[in-house]
């Protein structure tokens, strides 16, 4: 391909295909342990505690991998804006399935003692550096592919991804929920994750087959790389760097809380309502496979602000009656409660972030900016089911979280209002003369004297 040159659409499918079947693989795989972290293995890898310290031993596991998401995202970034985008698509996807299949052999803490939780640790740890790497590739080659007035709905393709793997992985373990208790802890909880590295050979097996991206290659062509892509980013728009991080707290924070902490409340009320729990989440993950789309278009034609605020807010009337609803076991509520966070807050918020973010940095820097942003920004939401286990300890009342989840939100929603209208970065981005000075001066004039 030569520098400058556009991709033909062909191209174009394929790295969206790519994009959305590979994220939808690493993502299932991901979301396969938080869903276990919430319903086996508190009792199978903590066993002897109580049942609030089992689920927050448990809740601690899966904290782990998204601690591990900034170094995955800052190693792969790193690398893929020296060396290129689709090379870092193929080995973060390696990483994941190596991992997630290792957690489907572990033994149990009845077996192996304390070297048991100590593995899964290590495993999860593995999840957390290639998906922290694997948001930022694929994004990046589905959005640099794009012409520069559809960022939103091409970035929205591998959003459509999460969305598949978080329908793929609650499916799962619905069904296997059918099985008799002794037999779904004894060996049923494995098969997803074994079951896994079929999945993680196709995804490989597509993205060996696509094309890197014609920004990157324009911009390797006309600037030197920078030798520390990070600390540029850090130096030279920490202002962006904080709104980006901000924005991706507040997504993170809706996943954290309506999928795995929620789920675990619920499910104390028995396992009738953790069924209906699990299948209207996995309805509403389906659900979000449409609105994504919908919401990265309405990003493109609107903005990305007021799309992603109007999902804030919607999170938050959700987040007010969710404990008592979900709780409940009536399907109607149930089903309200997913609709409104998962389907409609987070399909506006998810599906206009990644052009969000990607608008806010230069080409050849944008790959580490995106690891400090939105890998910091959801590893910290990720000890939302930490906080509020500990906030509510032994109450039924989840007050004091819904408040705290607000003012997360309303922060997030005033970081977004606070940053520059992505749309018309998005056209200095994509400019080819925006490109030509060296990426260690200042770049896109605007974007560059931000601070």
């Amino acid at each position: 391909m030569k520098p400058g040159v556009a991709s033909e659409p062909r191209s174009v499918r394929r790295v969206l295909i790519a994009s959305t079947i590979g994220t939808a693989i690493e993502w299932y795989d991901f979301f396969l342990y938080a869903t276990a972290s919430a319903l086996v293995f508190g009792p199978l890898f903590f066993p002897g505690s109580s049942a609030a310290g089992g689920v927050l031993a448990s809740f601690a596991t899966y904290a782990a991998g998204f601690v591990a998401r900034p170094l995955g995202g800052l190693l792969f970034g790193h690398f893929g804006d020296r060396v290129g985008r689709k090379s870092m698509m193929v080995w973060t996807l390696i990483v994941m399935g190596v991992a997630t299949f290792g957690v489907g052999l572990l033994p149990t803490y009845d077996t192996a003692g304390v070297l048991a939780p100590v593995l899964l640790v290590t495993l999860r740890v593995a999840q957390g550096i290639g998906i922290g790497g694997e948001w930022g590739s694929a994004v990046l080659l589905s959005t640099e592919h794009g012409p520069p007035g559809r960022r939103g709905f091409f970035s929205s393709w591998p959003a459509m991804g999460f969305a598949v793997a978080l329908f793929g992985s609650n499916l799962t373990f619905v069904l296997l929920s059918k099985l008799p208790e002794e037999d779904f802890l004894t060996w049923g909880w494995r098969l997803p994750f074994l079951a896994s590295s079929v999945l993680v050979g196709i995804g490989i097996w597509v993205r060996l087959g696509v094309e890197e991206t014609p920004e990157f290659v324009r911009g390797r062509a006309e600037n030197q790389p920078a030798r520390v892509p990070v600390i540029m980013v850090l130096r030279r728009w920490p202002r962006r760097v904080v709104i980006g991080i901000l924005a991706s707290l507040g997504t993170g924070s809706v996943i954290a809380m309506f999928t795995v902490f929620l789920v675990a409340h619920a499910a104390k009320a028995g396992p009738e309502v953790r069924s209906t729990v699990l299948t209207w989440l996995m309805i509403a993950a389906l659900g979000e496979c449409v609105t994504l789309p919908l919401f990265g278009a309405l990003s493109d034609r609107f903005g990305r602000r007021p799309v992603m605020i109007f999902g804030y807010v919607v999170s938050v009337v959700a987040m007010i009656p969710a404990g008592v609803w979900l709780s409940s076991g009536d399907p109607t509520l149930i089903a309200l409660v997913f609709v409104l966070a998962l389907t409609i807050a987070h399909g506006a918020i998810y599906g206009g972030l990644a052009a969000f973010l990607v608008d806010l940095f230069p080409t050849m820097v944008r790959f580490s900016a995106i690891a400090v942003t939105y890998q910091v920004g959801v590893t910290i939401s990720s000890f939302w089911p930490l906080v509020a286990v500990a906030v509510t300890g032994g109450s039924s009342s989840l007050l004091p979280v819904v408040a705290l989840f607000a003012v997360v939100q309303v922060a997030a929603a005033i970081a977004v209002a606070c940053a520059p209208d992505s749309r018309a970065d998005a056209d200095l981005a994509a400019d080819p003369a925006g490109e030509r000075r060296p990426v260690g001066r200042a770049v896109h004039g605007k974007v560059g004297n931000d601070r």
